[in-house]
Order: C-alpha cells, then structure tokens, then sequence
C-alpha cells in the first residue's frame, strides 16, 4: 500500500471518528424531554387513562368510572384548588425572603390532591408526604400549621388525630408501611373506614413501598396508594424508575391498579372514591397512580431548568388542572363573573393572612438542633454546639463593633 494511500486511511478513519464524536455531542446538547424518551417502551402515556374532563374543559364519560356533582360541590372543587394555589405560591414567595428553610410546591397537583382528598370520608386517615396541602386543605388543617415545620419552630403543628391527618413524612416512603399497619389494625378493630396513603414515582422505588404492597395484599388491608406520578422524581425521570406504567405494579402484588388523569380534579375524585369504597367493603387495597406534572421545582433548593426542558413545562401548562375546570364550569353557566370576582378577594384575603401568621412566628431556637441527640449527651455533640455558639456569637461581636 503506498504512503498516499495509507494517510487517505487514516484520514477516513479520523472523519468517521470526528463524525461520531460530532453526533455525540449533538445527542448531549438534545433537549432533555427529547433525551429522556430514549429507550422508553412503546406504550402510549394515555395508556388506560381513567378521564371525565379533557384538557380543554369538555366533559366525557368513562365507563368504569362516573360523577355526578352539584354545582355547588363543583364551584367547591374550583375554590379549593385556586386557593390551594394560591397558599402553595405564598409558601413559595416566603421561603424566597428568607422567612421559611424550605418549601415542596404542589403547583400542577392541585386536581390530585383536591379530588382525593375530596373522596375522604371524616373517619379515614391520611398518612402524607411533605408535599400534600391540598390533602391537607380538604382535611381542616390552617395551612398556617403546614408553615411551622419548614420554618423550624415546630414538628409538624397539628394533632393528628384531631383532622385524621397524619404529620408530614420526610423519609421517602415510609409512611406507606405506616398506612398499611394502620390499615390493618382498622381491620382488626372492626372499622368500616380507609386509609390512603401519598407518595411519588420516585418513591415507588423504595423498598418500604414494595413491602406496604406485600403485606396488605396478604392481609386484604383496607388501603388505597395514591401515587402522584410527577414524572420527575427531584431530577430522574419516571423511565429511571420503572419499564412499565406504575398502576400495573399493583398486578404483581394482587391487586387492582388504575390509571387516573392527575390534571383532571373530577376523575381524581371518582377513581378515589372507588378506591375508598372498594376498601370500605373488605376488597382490599388498590394503587391509582394520578398522571401528573410538577410544574414547579422539587423543593426551593432544587434548580429543574438543569435536567429538563422548557418545552416539556409548556406542554403540560396547556393542561393546566385549574383553567379546565374553569372552563367548563363556565361554559355550563355553573359560575358568572361575580363568583370568580369573590373567589379572587379570598385568593388574596388567605395570601395576607399566610404572610402576617408566618411573620409573626418566633424565629426557630438556633440551638435547638444539638438537644435530644443522644439521651445522656456526647462529647462530640458537646463540641459542635460550642463551636457553633461562638460562630453565632461572631456576628453580634460584628455588629457591636460596627455600632462603636
């Protein structure tokens, strides 16, 4: 072979390696919506989506599940996911200035949390995420209690008993095992109420959840799981966390699994209902995965323009939970101008009192995270708290020194 032909080898070889390292980088600077489709099963999002009310507010019918509501539990519905919205984007704004350590928004949940904590009965029992408000809103808890926590002045400002609605749960997942030992001393006792359980697509990858499924499959516990699919589990996608839509895990366990369009407040509704009903009467428990989006970020330390699109949000603000209802609520004459004008003084009327209630609580004790450690203290701890005394102390020896 000559030289000539060997260098026009090697230079093919380098084009056809340029060309590769070209598309690769083409492949990295591809939106993460494209990116983030790769390799997913060829299954339609809609696959058996349980809907009463479309993206553009018409209403259709289903023939598993069905509604029927007055319009006053109608205009209900619409009340409580604007102002639900409305407490969530206040919390939001707080934590922004400083006034909260962090926050977990519902924003695009709101037709989740609102149509099943709707279906609850009084002597249900909830057993919540840290991202549940709406729940919370439909159980009687003052939002302003919600607000305590993640300020740092208390452990969570409700009795639990008092609104059958359990504290906020940090640890992801666990408080499914929590609802299903729950749900089977509820059996024990003879109750005919239900207990319903909240947690996300990420969290249906713990190992806690996998076993609440266990148990109360093998006990028939009157149980419904209510997973919120947000798609983001904080930066994974669902696809990370699972081949299959997640209502058809229920199938591996024994029980029944559904699929709920989680922007439709009315099919939230029905579906849970059945649930309930279904768990009320001794059939045991069942897994809706409400099919949603997190519009916002994860929580107020998380940055989503890092790992998704702009276009994904864009897609999914057209199904806005809230505009549909509207939409068909006034398309049906159900509201007029002046019950939206009155709707909008009390969105506004809830925002100040969230800004005065959490304004006016005391700043959280700085020392506070040293006690109860350790039951007969530690030498380490001892250490820390003294060291970061002194750091504190720093900055009011600061301020007098600037003061002379």
């Amino acid at each position: 072979m000559t030289v000539e032909g060997t260098a026009q080898r090697k230079n093919t070889r380098g084009s056809s390696k340029r060309t590769t390292a070209a598309k690769a980088t083409s492949a990295k600077k591809a939106s993460p919506a494209k990116a983030r489709n790769s390799g997913r099963p060829e299954q339609a999002e809609q696959d058996q989506l349980v809907q009463l009310l479309t993206p553009e507010g018409k209403r259709v019918e289903h023939p598993d599940y069905s509604i029927d509501l007055s319009p006053d539990e109608l205009r209900g519905l619409y009340r409580d996911m604007v102002l639900t919205r409305k407490f969530d984007a206040e919390a939001t704004t707080l934590q922004r200035q400083g006034e909260l350590g962090l926050w977990a928004s519902l924003l695009g949940q709101e037709a989740a949390q609102i149509g099943s904590g709707r279906a609850l009965r009084d002597d249900d029992y909830v057993f919540p995420t840290y991202r549940e408000h709406g729940v919370a809103w439909c159980r009687g808890v003052d939002p302003t209690n919600l607000l305590g926590m993640f300020r740092g002045v208390n452990h969570g400002g409700w009795d639990p008993s008092t609104n059958n609605f359990h504290l906020y749960t940090i640890v992801i997942g666990s408080q499914t095992l929590h609802a299903t030992g729950y749900a089977m001393g509820v059996q024990k006792d003879g109750a005919d109420s239900a207990v319903i359980a909240y947690f996300g697509d990420g969290a249906s990858s713990q190992g806690d959840v996998a076993e609440s499924f266990t148990f109360s499959a093998v006990y028939n516990a009157p149980v419904v799981f209510f997973c919120q699919n947000n798609q983001w589990a904080i930066s994974e996608p669902t696809e990370k966390q699972t081949r299959v839509p997640l209502y058809q895990r229920a199938r591996g366990y024994g029980f029944p699994g559904v699929r709920v369009d989680g922007n439709d407040v009315l099919a939230c509704l029905a579906v849970t209902r059945t649930a309930l009903e279904r768990a009320r009467t001794g059939q045991g428990p069942m897994l809706i995965e409400a099919f949603t989006y997190r519009m916002g970020a994860h929580t107020t330390s998380d940055d989503p323009t890092k790992y998704r699109a702009d276009e994904e949000r864009a897609a999914w603000e057209a199904k806005d939970p809230i505009l549909r209802l509207r939409t068909y609520l006034e398309a049906e004459g159900i509201v007029d101008e002046a019950y939206l004008a009155s709707i909008d003084e009390e969105r506004e009327a809830l925002g100040k009192r969230v800004r005065d209630a959490v304004r006016a609580m005391p700043d959280p004790d700085d020392m506070a995270i040293f006690e109860n450690v350790y039951a007969d203290g530690h030498a380490l701890v001892d250490e820390e708290r003294a060291q970061f005394a002194a750091y504190q102390a720093s900055f009011v020896d600061a301020d007098a020194a600037e003061g002379n």
